[in-house]
């Protein structure tokens, strides 16, 4: 696994400084400068937008990834990525005219904003760019070229949103037109991601059909429903607590989960260069190189995912102390609960490793479909239900018994499939040292300033976590890791 460890590792420093941008701007920079309702608006339009945005991708850019390498022919495989740019056209430009034409569009998204077609432009806009740039960042996954598109979706949107905030305070840009930058930073990221996958790899234009296009229709149809299906649960909570609350409780909520997001920095790292391998290794029908990457997938996922879940909930009054030193809005401790709910759930999917990208490049991708579905039609009824009974914690609530009920209906599914599952003893010794170590330390409180504290246990803790799965051997690739960074020393 070596270029798996190798483009990882530079993946999560480019996620890991994504989240110290996006912590400035969530906690710090939003909160202060704009305050929670403009914030809150500003994350529920973009959340509407991650809604529409499978609409106008069509599953095409997973399409490639699973395609690609069944392509006999180099002539095949340009016919493919030609056919990627194209076939997002017939969808985008009949859908963009027909939302024009219904109010109740407008109605559902801004029941309380004047200016309706202004933000339903960015929604739009934002949608199409994210849309492309997703189908040329799956033309550098196939490549293995994963690293500068990742800096791209994960860093360069946090530099983006700071320095439009920066423009923001010092009075450069009002309320729209910092909505409009928005949308023109997005397209400048398409732009960059396109001219680095050309200088990749240019693909010949033959001006014809892939000879599968049929095979590509029907799988982008189902990846297309099932990815709106995950973007619903993704991003419905933020966009029914407006519904039901107030943009406020966006914010709020968008902290604690951005918080929570942390753990799954691992897992974002790694499926980028992962999915390719293990779409390769269905094609070529190699089962026990397909067992070893959901096996070695899942196992470091968890580990190193458990050490964030350990160090963020262990310090959760403290994080929340420096919250309100920030900030003057003391309503952030409110989203505290949502946290530690929100960590299981990544947690449990971390733990599952490689299983999502097997299902998806496999036969049996139409069972994702029926998941998906179902998943996102139990979340509108459970957020519909919890949040009006708990609040924009039972937003929480609810995605956390979505997720948990769905994984375990994948790992079934998995091993009932292909006779293999993620787990292993080790899986259980993770789990015991993750339970211990929150157990110890979830009530240990230092009587020094919250940074301190932070610091002092999240060091602490750090050495225990790495120290004993590095005796007991847990990981081979964590503990070669360490010997590397060791023998430097």
């Amino acid at each position: 696994m070596g270029i798996i460890a190798r483009q990882s590792f530079y993946n999560i420093l480019s996620i890991l400084l994504a989240f110290a941008l996006g912590g400035l701007n969530t906690i710090v920079f939003y909160p202060r400068v704009m305050g929670p309702e403009f914030h809150g608006l500003v994350g529920a339009l973009l959340a509407n937008s991650n809604i529409i945005q499978p609409l106008f991708s069509y599953g095409i850019q997973f399409s490639v990834i699973k395609f690609y390498s069944a392509c006999k022919t180099q002539r095949d495989q340009d016919n493919l990525l030609i056919f990627s740019i194209v076939l997002p056209l017939f969808v985008i430009i009949p859908l963009t005219l027909m939302v024009y034409q219904f109010d109740f569009v407008l109605d559902y998204f801004f029941k309380d904003q004047s200016k309706a077609t202004d933000y339903l432009f960015l929604i739009l806009s934002v949608a199409i760019s994210t849309a492309y740039f997703e189908i040329f960042y799956s033309w550098l996954r196939i490549q293995k070229k994963t690293v500068f598109g990742n800096f791209l979706k994960e860093v360069y949107q946090r530099v983006m949103i700071t320095i439009l905030i920066m423009f923001y305070l010092i009075g450069w840009l009002g309320f729209n037109s910092f909505l409009y930058a928005l949308i023109g930073g997005y397209y400048l990221r398409l732009l960059l991601i396109l001219s680095y996958a050309l200088r990749t790899y240019t693909p010949k234009i033959h001006w014809e059909f892939p000879n599968n296009t049929k095979v590509l229709l029907r799988y982008c149809s189902y990846i297309f429903l099932t990815g709106f299906s995950a973007s619903i649960i993704l991003d419905l909570d933020k966009s029914m607590i407006k519904q039901y609350l107030t943009t406020d409780y966006v914010s709020f909520y968008m902290v604690a989960i951005f918080i929570a997001a942390v753990i799954d920095t691992p897992s974002r790292a790694m499926v980028q260069i992962v999915s390719p391998m293990v779409a390769e290794s269905l094609n070529t029908n190699n089962k026990s190189r397909l067992k070893e990457l959901l096996k070695k997938s899942s196992l470091n996922l968890l580990l190193i995912s458990g050490l964030l879940f350990v160090v963020i909930n262990i310090n959760l009054q403290d994080i929340y102390k420096l919250i309100e030193i920030l900030n003057t809005e003391k309503g952030y401790v409110a989203g505290l609960p949502i946290i530690l709910l929100i960590s299981v759930t990544k947690l449990f999917s971390a733990s599952l490793g490689c299983l999502n990208n097997i299902i998806t490049n496999s036969k049996y991708y139409r069972y994702l479909l029926i998941f998906s579905v179902a998943s996102a039609s139990a979340a509108v009824v459970l957020n519909i239900q919890f949040i009006s009974t708990y609040g924009f914690i039972g937003a929480a609530i609810a995605t956390l018994i979505v997720v948990t009920i769905f994984n375990l209906l994948k790992i079934i599914l998995v091993f009932y499939k292909f006779k293999i599952h993620p787990f292993s003893i080790k899986s259980i010794w993770i789990l015991f040292l993750i339970l211990t170590l929150y157990l110890i330390f979830v009530n240990v409180n230092l009587d020094f300033h919250p940074f301190v504290s932070v610091s002092l246990k999240s060091i602490l803790v750090g050495i225990l976590y790495l120290g004993v799965s590095y005796f007991l051997g847990l990981s081979n690739e964590v503990n070669q890791l360490l010997n590397r960074l060791l023998k430097k020393q």
